[in-house]
């Protein structure tokens, strides 16, 4: 399923807020689906993490391990 990403990282503008916008702005994501929600979570991390969100990496399960808890 293609989606249309229309929002953009500025990692050049950053601005104090009040708690008034602060507030606005999390009425702004809490009125949106979670489906958007986490659509919008998804490409800011392949932002930062630098990753191709068609193609995102792999989850390295070497480093975690299992065992049974004795009773």
């Amino acid at each position: 399923m293609a989606q249309d990403f229309s929002f953009r990282m500025d990692r050049t503008a950053f601005k104090r807020q009040t708690h008034q916008e602060a507030a606005h702005k999390l009425a702004y994501w809490r009125s949106r689906s979670l489906e958007e929600r986490l659509a919008a979570a998804t490409y800011l991390n392949s932002i930062v993490y630098g990753f191709d969100l068609a193609n995102p990496p792999r989850m390295d399960k070497i480093a975690f391990s299992m065992r049974k808890q004795n009773d």
